[in-house]
């Protein structure tokens, strides 16, 4: 058997229409019966042909080391129908099998080239127009395609969030990017659909569309009945969608172009007009196996690869045209010829491509290039007032963490009309620790609302609304509930400028119950202190506030950077510290607050430091709060001056305000909630050395590398007030039995 299918099912095609031996259609459509005129249908064809071909040159190059990428849309070339029937202006999140659909959607823009669109990305050019050489994907800025990267569903969660948004911005009046009567396509394999993220997302879809609520939506499955090598059992899909309510289930014969065309108007109709999601299931086949390196005949026997090679959608659309006597055969052979010289001509223009060629090229568009917009103006008092109600009165009064949060809220959702806020149990109830208290009762259900508990859909979603110009600020409950979604950032929000050359953004303030110290409350998923997984993530801010006060300045900071910049910033806030009210005894209300001016605000890279003294305290969260116990009585008890600094951004870490508030320290001593592996220390200890701060004694009190158990156990693992005295004193040399003696008083 020869391993070369591309050769062969290249060959074929010519000799087959060649010799007339073309497939009968296995639907009945015809080009008359879904309106499908002659031109358009040959235009179709056109664009199939090219994808092929682009396919094909795909392997050619690489051998020649010129490409990279050999993942093609072969057996898919149906999905051009749907890139002619939905207008550029619905956004699009595609299949890595949408050659076709591509292309034919770029005709819809004069003078724009797909066909060298492609060509570029396959040779990781720097010029190609959407990722610059930095991944193969299909995007445009243009067409409205985002760039996916991801192999499977995870882009479908967002999908959701996107026509969530356009009814959104129609409920309240918001100027979106996208218009009202948009629709949000979504392509994927049917292996994906067994994927926990699409699972998700059709769940959420049903769930609510069951309240009736408007989804413009059409998920599109181009089902060639194989997931790489593992066979997806018959009717599988058909069944599991059908199953779903409120789902419209359609499908189509992904070789027919005119019943792709016609069930894809019904789609179209049944999503822009009623409002209402669609299953468009299009039954296709996978030609030339999963990608180059993919060998077919491992799994498949000669007949099985063979039979499906007979059912090549070119050969099918062929047959089309030629029984409606549109195109002779020997007219067809000649625009497969055509746009074959078409493509290598191209190819030479473009080819070897100028890849890039330095660290700065290459990290350009990890973030997104600033935006020249004026700072938001926050409302004046006399709005404030009507919002706040009685509360206005009170805001010079000392409050802790929760409440000031929730005053901060307040104000951003004043000053942002863009901004929503959302999760699980944050409306009526106000979260598990009340810190939306009343915010829904302050701004309405579209604003301020609950979710249904799965952080994939509550990320994903956020995602989508993003790309309609909304800040999203979901909450997530707990900080170990974020692995269930984690990928919903790393995958996916993180890396959407970066493969966008910036042109994509999806600005979001992502709230997180944070940490340990809860007393009792123990439990991986309610007590965690690990953020190893966002520290991470490349472009994305990590911010922590320690206090009331801190979490205001903090979270308009944040709001600033998502608004002007694009970012995607995850804001942790200490569970332990909400409604902690004193700082060394009962009674003091040292860690309660009064609430921030207006005008008060913290930009990335500040740090917030307490007293003066050459030894030095690097931490944050909980961290800072028992530092502070400690210096006071390092003070008290040994005249030991201690400067606390609260880093207050996680990530980037704010190296340049480190490195100045530690000249001239004798010692450093790092306080680190987190683990020891894989926490903010370790960075830490890396910029203290690299910046040649070695000399000088420099140590970590952190979290042992271990979950934590319930009950009082956990005051084991985690740094305490005594461990950071102890900590001082053993590095200024004092005896271990005289710290312990000053632990005990």
């Amino acid at each position: 058997m020869t391993l070369d299918r591309a050769s062969i099912v290249d060959t074929n095609f010519e000799a087959l229409v060649g010799q007339g031996k073309l497939p009968k259609p296995i639907t009945s459509t015809s080009l008359q019966e879904a309106g499908l005129s002659p031109q358009l249908a040959i235009d179709i064809f056109d664009a199939q042909i090219k994808s092929r071909h682009l396919d094909l040159f795909a392997r050619v190059i690489k051998e020649e080391g010129l490409g990279f990428y050999t993942i093609g849309s072969s057996g898919h070339e149906g999905n051009a129908v749907l890139g002619e029937v939905f207008p550029y202006t619905d956004i699009a999140f595609l299949h890595y099998r949408s050659g076709a659909f591509y292309l034919q959607r770029a005709k819809q823009i004069e003078n724009m080239d797909g066909v060298k669109d492609v060509l570029l990305s396959l040779g990781a050019s720097r010029d190609d127009p959407i990722s610059g050489g930095r991944h193969k994907v299909f995007g445009s800025k243009q067409l409205n395609i985002p760039p996916q990267t991801s192999t499977i569903a995870s882009h479908l969660p967002k999908a959701l969030g996107a026509a969530i948004s356009i009814v959104r911005a129609k409920e309240l009046g918001f100027k979106g990017k996208l218009s009202s009567e948009s629709v949000i396509l979504c392509s994927f394999g049917d292996a994906s659909l067994n994927h926990a993220s699409c699972q998700a997302t059709l769940n959420a879809c049903s769930w609510l569309a069951s309240q009736s609520y408007p989804l413009p939506l059409v998920f599109i499955c181009e089902d060639n009945g194989v997931g790489i090598s593992v066979t997806t059992p018959s009717h599988w899909v058909e069944h599991s969608i059908k199953a779903r309510p409120n789902i419209h289930y359609i499908s189509c014969d992904g070789l027919n172009i005119a019943d792709c065309y016609q069930k894809a108007l019904q789609a179209e109709q049944i999503a822009r007009h009623k409002k209402q999601a669609v299953f468009l299931h299009m039954r296709c086949v996978r030609l030339l196996g999963h990608a180059g390196s993919d060998i077919e005949s491992q799994y498949r026997t000669l007949s099985e690869i063979e039979q499906i090679e007979a059912n090549d959608p070119l050969l099918h659309t062929a047959a089309l045209l030629s029984e409606a006597g549109l195109l002779s055969l020997d007219e067809v052979v000649s625009l497969y010829r055509t746009n074959k010289e078409l493509i290598q001509a191209k190819a030479l223009e473009v080819l070897p491509a100028k890849q890039l060629d330095s660290v700065a090229a290459i990290k350009a568009s990890i973030v997104p290039s600033k935006d020249k917009k004026q700072n938001k103006l926050f409302p004046k008092d006399v709005a404030r007032e009507a919002v706040f109600g009685t509360n206005f009165s009170k805001l010079n009064e000392k409050r802790n963490l929760s409440q000031l949060i929730n005053f901060a809220l307040t104000d951003v959702l004043l000053a942002y009309p863009e901004a929503l806020v959302f999760g699980e149990d944050i409306g009526k109830k106000g979260g598990v620790y009340r810190v939306t208290y009343d915010l829904q009762k302050r701004f309405g259900a579209r604003r301020v609302f609950d979710t249904l508990l799965d952080e994939t859909t509550i990320l994903g979603t956020s995602i989508g609304l993003a790309h309609n110009g909304f800040i999203p600020i979901p909450e997530i409950q707990f900080l170990a509930y974020l692995h269930n979604a984690e990928d919903q950032l790393r995958g996916e929000a993180a890396t959407l400028s970066f493969f966008s050359k910036g042109q994509f953004q999806n600005p979001m303030v992502i709230r997180v119950a944070s940490f340990a110290y809860q007393k009792g409350f123990g439990g991986h998923f309610h007590n965690d202190n690990s953020i190893a997984v966002l520290r991470d993530l490349p472009g994305v801010v990590v911010a922590c506030p320690s206090n009331g006060k801190s979490a205001v300045k903090l979270l308009r900071g944040c709001m600033q950077l998502a608004y002007k910049e694009g970012r995607v910033v995850v804001f942790l806030e200490p569970i332990a510290l909400y409604m902690t009210k004193d700082l060394h005894q009962p009674g003091d209300q040292g860690w309660l607050h009064t609430y921030p001016a207006l005008g008060e605000q913290t930009d990335l890279g500040e740090v917030e430091v307490y007293g003066r003294g050459k030894f030095v305290i690097l931490t944050y969260g909980n961290g800072y709060y028992l530092a502070r116990q400690a210096a006071k009585i390092l003070v008290e008890k040994k005249n030991i001056l201690v400067k606390v600094i609260d880093l207050q951004w996680l990530s980037p870490l704010p190296e340049a305000a480190i490195l100045k508030e530690t000249v001239g320290a004798s010692h450093i001593l790092i306080v680190d909630e987190g683990r020891k592996s894989g926490s903010v220390s370790e960075g830490l200890m890396t910029l203290l050395f690299e910046s040649g701060c070695g000399s000088i004694p420099i140590q970590r009190v952190t979290g042992e590398d271990c979950f934590i158990p319930l009950g009082n156990s956990w005051q084991c693992l985690l740094p305490s007030k005594d461990s950071i005295v102890r900590a001082v004193l053993e590095m200024l040399g004092v005896k271990k039995h005289a710290a312990s003696q000053i632990e005990g008083e």
